[in-house]
């Protein structure tokens, strides 16, 4: 139930009104990484075209997104893998934070790259997918 909290702050109550009522934790996780990473990619066309308070909006939206999915780690189960996932999403934070005074898009392409490949871990752990359901890859 946390998660599906966190999905609808964290996304935006428009994105996945249809999915959070049958998506299980992994879909909901998945579902905040592309928004995540939408909002990563919105940023980035605002700062290219010089749209101060879109890009502000855009990473206000991503660093959001990012403590939602810092707030639904699981010290318990998770064991190290979720304090090692805690500082990441830390750091990311911080590096949102940066991209967002500086307009640098090396840090942007950074926190991409970082979460890029902790969404594609999510999507490839085996059996807990549908098997019918595609998951994109953002490369």
């Amino acid at each position: 139930m946390r998660l599906h909290k966190l999905a609808f702050d964290g996304y935006g109550a428009v994105q996945v009104a249809t999915g959070v009522a049958t998506a299980d934790s992994t879909r909901l996780i998945l579902m905040l990484f592309d928004g995540l990473m939408e909002s990563l990619a919105a940023a980035r066309g605002h700062i290219e075209h010089g749209n101060t308070a879109e890009k502000g909006n855009s990473l206000m939206r991503a660093g959001r997104i990012v403590i939602g999915l810092q707030g639904a780690l699981d010290f318990d189960q998770g064991g190290d893998l979720a304090r090692n996932l805690d500082d990441l999403y830390g750091y990311v934070t911080r590096r949102i934070i940066h991209v967002n005074a500086a307009n640098d898009l090396q840090a942007l392409e950074e926190v991409r790259g970082l979460m890029v490949e902790i969404r594609d871990a999510w999507a490839s752990l085996p059996g807990l997918m549908p098997a019918k359901s595609a998951v994109p890859t953002y490369n």
